[in-house]
């Protein structure tokens, strides 16, 4: 991995403004204004960003179809409506953080693109993601190019998983990955303790990386992939979903997910860390690096106890949910953006990465931080 940039939206949710507006809706029964209030203050977030310009305090749309200002009013527009922004605003964050990760990828041009994977589960449109990246950016029309959706959280792991792929196959390759979560579009008031939970904890945010097997240039540290696997738990299934609603799309987020996740997580490092069997009888803290999905706060508690990690190894997965919140599948790519920033290796370093996902999927790679300059 060349290069790894994130992008995400001008505007800006306060979580506690945020909480106090839906803790205020009309039709809240007294459990769920406590739902509210609980999800919002147990988040462990600061900030998110959001696509939607109308949920800003500030703002003061004439025709408001997402949040009334008037009445403080968290309306409920149809689908139609919110895929229509999708279509717009994620356009626009597909296209900024892809440019971005090709001009800091050193020795790297626009020409040199052989492939494009966009993902995305919070919209959908045709010609799609990939096909705007390529016009946008001016790549090559003979660019393969390759949409993942709807796959949810975990889904920045097959994307890399392929963009290796491609570059084992073809030495030359260079492979463009962007993935876009647009998921305040969904947010929508309701007593269900799932849609609440949906509301307190997900936001927009883009990441974008270039892949290649050709060798680095330039000082920057570079991620190594180095290995991938997949785990199905054989519980779950009904517990974390991502259905289409009339009124958005609808999170499934059942309270007993990081119980499952804490319950199978060994097992699915299991067969990832049997490819190298000198990890694989060592205690997990003695990988130096871990990049978890922070899906929430109670699902990083589970894994820093279950794994006995040290606080230090979830601090970039924490600073992450603080402050950017759950962005479903470009979050991961966040908390290894906070590792290049801060981690940079004075040698070889591991990197243990995680994400959770319907069915229950738990996707896992283990990499390498490297400096070339080594």
């Amino acid at each position: 991995m060349r290069s790894l940039e994130t992008a995400v939206p001008p505007t800006i949710l306060i979580q506690q403004q945020a909480r106090e507006v839906f803790a205020s809706q009309p039709g809240l029964t007294r459990l769920g204004t406590r739902l509210v209030s609980t999800c919002f203050d147990s988040a462990a977030i600061d900030t998110r960003y959001t696509a939607v310009e109308e949920l800003s305090l500030d703002a003061h749309p004439e025709n408001p179809r997402f949040f009334d200002p008037e009445t403080n009013r968290v309306l409920s527009p149809s689908t139609k409506v919110r895929n229509e922004i999708f279509a717009t605003e994620a356009t626009k964050l597909f296209v900024e953080a892809g440019k971005t990760a090709v001009a800091q990828a050193a020795g790297i041009d626009l020409d040199d693109i052989t492939h494009v994977i966009t993902v995305s589960c919070t919209g959908f449109f045709n010609p799609g993601p990939d096909y705007k990246v390529v016009r946008a950016l001016g790549l090559s029309p003979s660019v393969q190019r390759y949409h993942l959706g709807f796959m949810g959280c975990y889904a920045a792991f097959p994307a890399l998983k392929a963009a290796k792929q491609f570059c084992q196959a073809d030495p030359g390759a260079v492979v463009l990955v962007i993935c876009v979560e647009l998921c305040s579009l969904h947010v929508r008031t309701s007593n269900d303790p799932d849609t609440i939970m949906g509301s307190a904890i997900f936001g927009d945010g883009a990441a974008a990386a270039i892949v290649t097997a050709r060798e680095p240039e330039g000082p920057d540290p570079v991620i190594r992939l180095d290995h991938f696997e997949t785990v199905l738990t054989p519980v779950g299934e009904e517990a974390m979903a991502w259905n289409i609603g009339d009124e958005g799309f609808e999170m499934v987020l059942g309270s007993y997910v990081p119980h499952i996740i804490e319950e199978h997580i060994t097992g699915a490092l299991e067969p990832l860390l049997a490819k190298e069997p000198q990890l694989a009888g060592l205690p997990y803290r003695d990988i130096t690096h871990w990049a978890i999905h922070p899906g929430g706060r109670s699902i990083l508690d589970k894994v820093e106890s279950k794994l006995e990690l040290t606080e230090k190894q979830l601090v970039p997965a924490r600073e992450t949910l603080r402050e950017y919140g759950n962005m479903s599948s470009a979050t991961v790519l966040f908390v290894l953006k906070y590792m290049l920033e801060r981690d940079a290796a004075e040698r070889e370093e591991r990197i243990c990465s995680m994400a959770f996902g319907p069915g229950l999927t738990v996707e896992t790679g283990l990499f390498t931080l490297v400096s070339p300059a080594l």
